[in-house]
């Protein structure tokens, strides 16, 4: 299991929201690439990053800071949030991305997604963002009358890397995984999982490195890591023992 310390950002900043509420931001670090450094220090092995700002505004807003990131780090990142073009996949890959996620242009148009896993084989991951089982877009702005697993069904032959699947009711309140639906989506679909959304305690690390969870490619923390709710050096032991 990869366990992906995650930095949201909102204008420039670090920041973890309650909900998906843009309203309800908490600046946990004002120095992104400050803020990547040390996870990188700690021992984690990727890095997951969402442009907060480009996911409402549909294009890169935050680019500056994630430029700031590449710059400082040396480990592999994924990158989500306004990447709605294959213009745009292309030059974040080119600057060091290593793979992109799409979200709500996997809803308005999976035909570019399929087309950028041709052109960019297993760099294109897809985020699913399901508030009440429905797929949220635009920032979970709006929902769609998509099902999770629909979506995730639609990419089964279009050589996606992995799904990220965020539990938008449990995000930034610490309640733990919803490891009932992320692993029945697991079983559902053959594309590698990425549980996001809610990982609250080392409990929930434990949790994750049971049997039945070994189907899952890893999951994102964010808030927990930020308030010292998971301490980094106790999780990464615990995943590399169970390695």
């Amino acid at each position: 299991m990869i366990l992906f310390p995650a930095i949201d950002l909102k204008d420039g900043q670090c920041v973890r929201l309650k909900l998906g509420d843009m309203d309800q931001a908490t600046v946990f670090n004002d120095d992104p690439a400050a803020q990547a450094r040390l996870f990188q220090e700690q021992g984690f092995e990727w890095l997951h990053v969402v442009d907060l700002n480009g996911a409402f505004a549909g294009e890169s807003v935050n680019g500056a800071a994630v430029d700031s990131i590449l710059d400082t780090i040396t480990i592999p990142m994924q990158l989500g949030g306004g990447i709605r073009d294959l213009a745009g996949i292309e030059s974040w890959l080119e600057k060091g991305v290593r793979r992109v996620i799409l979200g709500t242009i996997a809803v308005r148009d999976p035909d570019l997604v399929r087309s950028a896993c041709q052109m960019f084989p297993g760099r294109i991951a897809v985020g699913i963002d399901a508030k009440g089982g429905k797929v949220a877009i635009e920032g979970w702005a709006e929902t769609s009358e998509l099902t999770a697993i629909e979506l995730a069904q639609r990419f089964e032959d279009a050589g996606v890397t992995a799904i990220v699947y965020t539990d938008i009711d449990r995000d930034g309140i610490l309640q733990g995984l919803n490891i009932d639906s992320t692993l029945y989506l697991a079983h559902m679909v053959s594309t590698p999982i990425i549980a996001s959304g809610g990982l609250a305690s080392i409990d929930d690390i434990r949790r994750l490195l049971e049997p039945d969870c070994a189907i899952l490619q890893g999951a994102i923390s964010g808030r927990a890591l930020y308030d010292g709710r998971i301490d980094p050096s106790e999780a990464l032991r615990l995943i590399k023992e169970a390695r």
